[in-house]
């Protein structure tokens, strides 16, 4: 039956060891995450506590936070605990994804993978510190303050949890613009000398997703807007440096595969 569709015992053989490894490498993943809620359930509310810093620590006194359903008050810091556990299990998730792939890539694109996940998982992590430190305390000092004084400012602690996932994620996506403008020029999709061409619309593009992802503000909008335009001259500029040590080492590749099949052809003769 094998032969009758093309394939050979062995490829077979090769197709469910490789998805045993994914098996493997999943229940790995799993493991880890899981590991890692159990050791942190214990402080969620305390986790919980110091995510809303930012707000409560503006909001107007005899105020406080509140759950409108009978439920928040546990599923809110355990969605948080679940949600951190995955954060945190990025690096060994990278690491997971990277073993399984890594057998089939030429030694230049290893070479070139490596720091580009390493920087992957610190731009992740830096675009969710940013949000937390830097955009918070003014997107919530701007909406905690032009409120009509009538209205008393009490906010579902599941709501706010939806939001600032929402925008943690928004801006850990954001700050890999520079590894996704790198892996677009090193694939040949375009050059760097066109991206600096149309810098402009790039420009326009990055305030038309901070509009879309933030809150409606002009703060919180340039706040994502202007580190996006940023983060992609920074991925211009990388681009120069690492795309031609790449060609370099194509051709390296190039020359070592001809040497190696012309010595299994004179070999063979």
């Amino acid at each position: 039956m094998s032969n009758q569709l093309g394939e050979t015992p062995k490829q077979e053989q090769t197709l469910v060891s490789h998805l045993v490894e994914l098996r493997q490498r999943m229940m790995r993943i799993l493991i880890i995450v899981f590991a890692v809620f159990l050791c942190l359930f214990y402080f969620a509310n305390d986790l919980y506590e110091y995510l809303s810093a930012p707000l409560t620590a503006l909001l107007p006194e005899g105020t406080s936070m509140i759950a409108t359903d009978v439920t928040s008050p546990f599923f809110a810091p355990f969605k948080l605990t679940l949600v951190l556990a995955i954060f945190l299990g990025i690096p060994f998730i990278l690491h997971q994804v990277w073993g399984f792939i890594a057998p089939g890539l030429y030694n230049h694109e290893k070479r070139l993978a490596t720091p580009l996940l390493i920087s992957s998982v610190f731009l992740f992590y830096a675009g969710i510190a940013f949000a937390y430190f830097v955009v918070f305390p003014l997107i919530f000092g701007f909406f905690t303050s032009t409120g009509p004084e009538s209205v008393a400012i009490m906010t579902d602690i599941s709501s706010y949890l939806n939001f600032v996932l929402k925008l943690f994620f928004a801006f850990g996506v954001v700050f890999e613009i520079p590894i996704a403008t790198l892996l677009l020029i090193w694939s040949g999709a375009t050059t760097a000398k066109a991206l600096t061409e149309k810098r402009a619309y790039v420009l326009v593009c990055c305030f038309v997703v901070g509009m879309l992802l933030t809150p409606p503000d002009v703060i919180s909008q340039s706040l994502l807007a202007i580190p996006m335009w940023l983060l992609f001259e920074l991925g211009i500029v990388l681009s120069k440096f690492f795309v031609k040590k790449t060609d370099e080492d194509d051709l390296d590749d190039e020359l070592d595969a001809a040497i190696d099949e012309d010595e299994a052809n004179s070999q063979s003769s």
